[in-house]
């Protein structure tokens, strides 16, 4: 498979490929040195197996080889004779035959032209065996002394002389087993199960043979029909568990269990989440609350000191893209810090007095609690309530201030009920909240072991369990909540759990930056992760003017891949990519690898308040179409009003991660549901998806470790460049050039009198009046500006009229007439 133009440009500026192209021979001296290595094997083959047969005769004529009478009885004749006495006598032995064969399969390499890289494991594990063998067979060189060859035997005499015959032959047997292992791949469940199935042949065999009228039946079918016929013989009269009596009685066609049948709830007030009832029944519907009061602690997850993905071998078929950097070494999770103490610590003598006021505001309105249960969490509480039979779940809902005042909380949350679950949560702060660490969310097993295109590690829910999504299959997310709430610490997150999973050639991100502060850590890793225009010198966008083009930019990389998509017969990128792997895509007809692109923007509102309609426009077209080619998108933004984000773009982010809000009117707003107004702040989050909301403390990571990350991968060795995204034509290119009057448009004149009778310069103006499309508009308006009549591109405003009325044009064009 060819190489792509890029990867070739890449690879020229590597040593080992220049030194290699250096070194390169025709096809047709491959084929010629094939040919002769070919016969050679051939004819080592045909003197070696001579030797065994006239060899000794030969070896007494050795010295007279200069001498044209003697006689040599090698199939080969002299030369044959001193191959043989070279390599089998002075050299490995029998073992020199594995030589004939690794030279036969180089030549048939080099004249199939193969390439020679494949043999190299060949080579390797040859040679490896030839020393084990001569060694081996000089071990026995006492009883044939002609198989070990001189080498073998002195090799041998050697390792004895320091280690004993003993310590040889441990020696010897740890080679082979290395040897079975690594070229034979034998293992010891292929050892097993070869052993088992010998065994169950062999039980098979003696079956058969005490009983030839024996049919073969399955031997687990044949046990479960056996038991379904005891079953059908014998009753039990009373309860399983009573063995008194047991008798015999016909099986009946239908049996009913008369003991299934009855109630399994008799009060409602026995009705608990789980099995925390102790042995004896409560039977007083008078006892109190604090006894059926439930402590759950979360169990503590496992922590994985190391980053799997470094140790992780893909398996991409025959083409790996990750081989520009084949030595790439992911981040190693000793760069963040642990910020907790040890876990989630439970204040019991907290939990028992919310608990009680709780219920005591509850009963205040004649409100009776079945059962009460705890869950803590890092910064939040839950405590899941069942309340007694006939209490209006509405009426619990309208008590969230009563609650919060009672128990003097920074703010509550009721989930009236929790969906999946039957019961009323309330969710209170901890007066001491847990910080949860970037590094105990990432050396979670959760996270290492997530088989996700995408994976995102949040932080951690209120039963302590990493949170951990997938960018991909959301496919587009929109957080916002207000200002010094957590999003730029949010974002940190987001792009710290793809650089500890994701291999540079894997994933690219565009960072918008219009604060010029937040993002900027990233530039160290430019050349290793992010993706710009050609002709901008900082990838990270800090000015709103260039996100325009950026944005364009990649509705033109859409464009292009669906394209790629359409010629390859694949409906999403992950489809294309393994075809591309499997090389059944020719990179000379512009297929290439297709990394995932992730698009960050700090601060959308700042951008829609300078540019508007221009960025509203791609943002669009991005998020409607844009998860099927890998193009994702992360907008953080203080409040997602209408006139920030439209109806359009937000019915494409239906993952949306809502930060603290003042207001229940901005919870709607990003939501469409309320309770992100009762946050606590500082990294407390609601994540929804859909329907659920999933409250997380965002996991907190430090501005020093993301600057040790970056600066981990940017002193690595990096691509030539930072991933280059297309050139975006805009509006405002091409205008100072000339156009020909001859090559103007036939509607020109038309077109210049709507513009000067409305005094406004515009593309869609001519769309709407001369009823044309955007191509021939865009066109008209350059033919204008080239005329003089329209000014130059102005960003988000008109342009500018030169000519004032339409006797000022009548004048205009009888000028150009004239002169022409």
């Amino acid at each position: 498979m060819a190489k792509t133009p890029k990867k070739a440009a890449k690879s020229a500026d590597n040593p080992e490929t220049n030194l290699l192209k250096r070194f390169s021979i025709s096809r047709q001296y491959k084929f010629a040195i094939g040919v002769l290595l070919v016969l050679l094997s051939i004819a080592l083959a045909v003197c070696f197996v001579s030797y065994f047969v006239n060899g000794k005769f030969d070896q007494s004529e050795l010295n007279n080889f200069s001498n044209r009478n003697t006689e040599i009885q090698n199939w080969l004749g002299k030369f044959g004779a001193y191959l043989s006495d070279f390599f089998i006598f002075k050299g490995f032995g029998v073992a020199s035959f594995i030589l004939v064969r690794l030279l036969f399969l180089t030549g048939t390499y080099l004249v199939l032209d193969l390439g020679l890289s494949k043999l190299k494991k060949t080579w390797f594990w040859d040679i490896f065996a030839i020393i084990i063998l001569s060694i081996l067979f000089g071990f026995f060189a006492t009883y044939l002394p002609e198989l070990s060859g001189v080498i073998g035997f002195e090799m041998n005499a050697f390792l004895q002389d320091f280690i004993g015959k003993t310590g040889t032959l441990l020696v010897l047997i740890f080679g082979i087993i290395i040897y079975l292992i690594f070229k034979i791949k034998v293992s010891p469940d292929k050892v097993k199960s070869f052993f088992e199935s010998s065994k169950k042949v062999n039980l098979d065999n003696n079956i058969n043979t005490e009983n030839p009228n024996f049919k073969s039946y399955n031997l687990e079918e044949f046990a479960t029909n056996e038991d379904d016929e005891a079953d059908k013989k014998f009753q039990f009269k009373s309860d399983p568990e009573d063995l008194g009596e047991i008798t015999l009685k016909p099986a009946s066609q239908f049996e009913i269990n008369k003991q299934n049948l009855k109630p399994t709830i008799s009060n409602t007030s026995e009705l608990v989440l789980q099995q925390t009832i102790p042995e004896e029944v409560l039977t007083d519907k008078n006892k109190k609350a604090e006894e059926e009061f439930v402590i759950e602690k979360p169990e503590e997850e496992d922590i994985i000191e190391e980053n799997l993905a470094s140790k992780l071998v893909a398996d991409f078929g025959e083409f790996d893209p990750t081989l520009d950097l084949s030595h790439y070494k992911y981040p190693t999770i000793d760069l963040l810090k642990d910020y907790s103490s040890g876990g989630i610590t439970i204040n019991q003598e907290e939990l028992e007095e919310n608990k009680n006021r709780i219920v005591e505001t509850l009963r205040n309105y004649k409100i009776e609690i079945a059962q009460i249960k705890a869950t803590v969490g890092p910064s939040v509480t839950l405590y899941e309530i069942v309340p007694e039979a006939g209490i209006r779940i509405s009426k619990i809902k309208s008590l969230e201030d009563d609650i919060a005042l009672s128990l003097s909380a920074l703010g509550i949350r009721i989930i009236a009920p929790i969906p999946g679950k039957g019961t009323i949560g309330i969710e209170v702060p901890n007066k001491n909240p847990s910080m949860v660490s970037m590094k105990s969310v990432i050396g979670s097993a959760k996270f290492q072991e997530a088989e996700m295109e995408l994976p995102i590690a949040l932080g951690k829910t209120i039963s302590n369990e990493t949170f951990v999504v997938d960018l991909a299959k959301m496919p587009h997310l929109l957080m916002a909540g207000a200002t010094g709430q957590g999003k730029s610490v949010g974002l940190n997150a987001v792009l710290t759990s793809l650089l500890y999973k994701k291999h540079p050639a894997e994933v690219k991100f565009v960072l918008v930056d219009p604060k010029k502060v937040e993002l900027t850590l990233f530039n160290k890793i430019e050349r290793h992760y992010l993706a710009k225009l050609p002709d901008v010198d900082e990838a990270i966008i800090t000015d709103n003017s260039k996100v325009i083009a950026t944005l364009n930019s990649l509705c033109v990389e859409m464009d292009n891949r669906y394209s790629l998509l359409k010629d390859a017969m694949v409906r999403n990128i992950k489809e294309y990519n393994d075809k591309f792997k499997q090389r059944k895509l020719n990179p000379e007809a512009g297929h290439r690898f297709l990394p995932y692109i992730v698009l960050v923007v700090d601060e959308f509102a700042d951008l829609i308040m300078t540019a508007g309609k221009e960025v509203e426009l791609p943002i669009a077209r991005l998020a409607q179409l844009a998860r099927a080619i890998g193009i994702h998108l992360i907008i953080a933004t203080q409040r997602p009003s209408v006139n920030v984000i439209t109806g359009m773009i937000k019915a494409n982010f239906p993952a949306r991660i809502a930060f603290r809000v003042t207001s229940k009117i901005d919870s709607r707003t990003i939501l469409d549901s309320g309770g992100a107004d009762q946050l606590i702040g500082r990294g407390d989050m609601l994540f929804s998806n859909g329907n659920d909301l999933v409250r997380v403390q965002c996991a907190f990571v430090d501005t020093p470790e993301v600057d040790k990350i970056t600066e981990f991968i940017g002193s690595q060795k990096a691509y030539a460049t930072a991933y280059l995204l297309p050139e975006f034509i805009g509006e405002d290119s091409g205008i100072t050039l000339d156009i020909d009057i001859a090559d103007r448009d036939s509607l020109f004149r038309e077109a210049a009198e709507v513009i000067v009778t409305a005094q406004q310069g515009s593309a869609s103006l001519i769309q709407r009046k001369l009823k044309l499309g955007y191509n021939r508009a865009g066109r008209l308006i350059d033919q204008l500006e080239a005329a003089g009549i329209v000014g130059p591109f102005e960003g988000s405003k008109a342009r500018a009229v030169n000519i004032p009325d339409f006797i000022a044009l009548e004048q205009f064009f009888d000028n150009e007439k004239n002169n022409n």
